[in-house]
């Protein structure tokens, strides 16, 4: 049996320094750690319940299919400081038919992330009767 005890995510970016300044100043992610030197080196940012490792170099973008999924308090407020950081909102806002508000942007590769309020009344946050 496999006992996992950490996780993240190892993100290999086409251009290490414009994906460490998406990560680290546009979105504003807490840094866990940094390791290395040079324009290679890897940060580790803090990811809500995990982590996302940007380092080394990629030849080409992420996978289409790797999506980030990241849930925030307050998607206006995400919304009005992502949009005066200069990132482009690949679509704004919108409560989708499963209740949840959903943002979308994505990060100098191209990599698709969501960034997701889950509103107080949503069954995610508790189910009525239990």
């Amino acid at each position: 049996m496999v006992h996992v005890l950490n996780s993240r995510v190892l993100l290999r970016p086409t251009d290490p320094g414009r994906s460490r300044a998406f990560y680290g100043e546009k979105l504003g992610l807490a840094v866990y750690r940094e390791f290395g030197t040079g324009p290679e080196r890897g940060v580790v940012y803090f990811l809500g319940g995990g982590f996302l490792e940007v380092s080394g170099r990629g030849d080409a973008p992420p996978s289409p299919a790797l999506k980030l999924w990241l849930q925030v308090r307050d998607i206006a407020v995400a919304h009005a400081e992502l949009a005066d950081a200069g990132v482009e909102i690949v679509r704004p806002p919108v409560k989708e038919p499963w209740g949840l508000i959903e943002m979308w942007i994505a990060d100098p590769d191209g990599t698709e992330i969501v960034l997701v309020e889950i509103p107080v009344d949503h069954p995610l946050r508790h189910r009525p009767g239990i």
